[in-house]
C-alpha cells in the first residue's frame, strides 16, 4: 500500500545533473561542451529572434497580404428566430438592447445587428444597432418596428 510518505519516482526515470564546467576529471571541463571561440562559446550570447544563420528569414521570403481594416464594426448577430425564441421563451413583445444585456446575451460594448433568418410568429418591437433589409421587413410584416439605436 503506497502511503504518501513513501512516494517516490519510478526506478531510472530521475537522472542526474551533467555538471559543467568542474574540471578535466568531470569529462566536461574546459570548453564545457561549448566549442572553440565564437560568439556562441562566450557567456552572455543569446542569438537574434527569428535569426536564420544568414539566410533570408521567413517573415522577409514571404509576401505580405491583406489589411486590418481600422473602421470596422464588429457586431453581434441576432436571427429572427433567435429574437422568436426569446420573446417565447420569456414572454417578451419588445426586445431592447437592455434586455439582451440582461439575458446576458450581449455585453456592455458590443453591438448588435439582426439578421432575417428564420420565421417571427407574432409582431416584436425590436431596438438594435442594425438590421439587415430582410429582417426589418419581416419584423414589419407581423406589425412590430424595428428601431435604430443611435450610435
Amino acid at each position: 500500500m503506497s502511503v504518501l510518505s513513501n512516494l517516490k519516482p519510478a526506478k531510472g526515470s530521475v537522472k542526474k545533473e551533467r555538471r559543467k564546467a568542474r574540471g578535466p576529471g568531470s569529462g566536461r571541463g574546459g570548453t564545457s561542451t561549448r566549442g572553440h571561440k565564437g560568439a556562441k562559446s562566450r557567456s552572455g550570447y543569446s542569438s537574434k529572434r527569428n535569426h536564420e544563420g544568414g539566410q533570408t528569414p521567413i517573415q522577409r521570403r514571404l509576401p505580405k497580404r491583406g489589411f486590418k481594416n481600422i473602421n470596422r464594426i464588429d457586431y453581434v448577430p441576432l436571427n429572427l428566430s433567435d429574437l422568436q425564441y426569446l420573446a417565447e421563451k420569456h414572454d417578451l413583445s419588445s426586445i431592447s438592447f437592455e434586455t439582451l444585456r440582461e439575458l446576458r446575451m450581449v455585453k456592455r460594448n458590443d453591438k448588435v445587428k439582426v439578421l432575417g433568418t428564420g420565421d417571427l410568429a407574432k409582431g416584436l418591437q425590436v431596438t438594435a444597432h442594425a438590421f439587415s433589409e430582410s429582417a426589418k421587413k419581416a419584423i414589419e410584416e407581423q406589425g412590430g418596428t424595428a428601431t435604430l439605436i443611435e450610435k
